[in-house]
């Protein structure tokens, strides 16, 4: 489309007699930003063991490629054979700047690994409290209860040993509003088990 404006003089005055300017408009479609453009399929490509590359990257605790994945549009809830995602296994394992990265970009808060529970579960089991914060701060559920009939809190006695590590754990739980009067299969509440266990710091804090 050419816009032509034609130059002119004063109010009143006389023509200058110049020619006419002329404006030139494109109407070529501009390019498609990156970011709005479909991921490349190649990002969620299988192996052997249903693991994306972002999965393989995530379980290889590589978290350099793991970023570049998820930047370029890796399915952070993707979901290898093992019902193992980025984000699942990365809150599992307390790599906690690849699980940020999942959480900025999608990662379902809710989805459950192999054994029925959520992120927030292993890591409470694991010994993880810096991960555990951040899943709590993301909206984890705080009382699910896994295939075994426990809670993040109930693993964090269990499977703890009552030490500081722990001792924090149980603190975080707690304090976000997890609920100590949950019983797992054999009807114990998380307090019975620690005294059952000889875990006196950890029964303080749910006594």
């Amino acid at each position: 489309m050419v816009a032509t404006a034609c130059g002119t003089g004063g109010v009143g005055a006389p023509s200058t007699g110049s020619s006419p300017s002329s404006i030139t408009m494109s109407t070529s479609p501009s390019p498609v930003p990156t970011s709005a453009r479909a991921p490349d399929p190649a990002l969620e490509i299988r192996d052997a063991d249903g693991r994306t590359p972002l999965v393989v990257a995530t379980k290889s605790r590589d978290t350099d490629s793991a970023r570049r994945l998820i930047l370029a549009g890796a399915d952070v809830n993707a979901k290898d054979n093992l019902q193992d995602s980025a984000f699942l296994y990365a809150g599992a394992e307390g790599l906690d700047d690849i699980l940020v990265l999942t959480l900025d970009h999608g990662a379902d808060v809710n989805s459950t690994n192999r054994f029925g529970g959520t992120a927030l579960i292993p890591a409470a089991e694991k010994g993880h409290p810096t991960t555990v914060q951040i899943l709590i701060d993301a909206g984890v559920p705080l009382d699910h209860i896994n295939d075994s009939g426990w809670t993040a809190l109930l693993e964090a006695v269990v499977y703890g040993d009552g030490s500081p590590v722990y001792q924090e754990i149980v603190s975080r739980l707690l304090a976000a509003g997890a609920d100590p009067g949950i019983r797992d299969a054999q009807g114990r509440t998380a307090l019975q088990i620690a005294q059952q266990r000889g875990q006196a710091d950890v029964a303080r804090l749910l006594g």
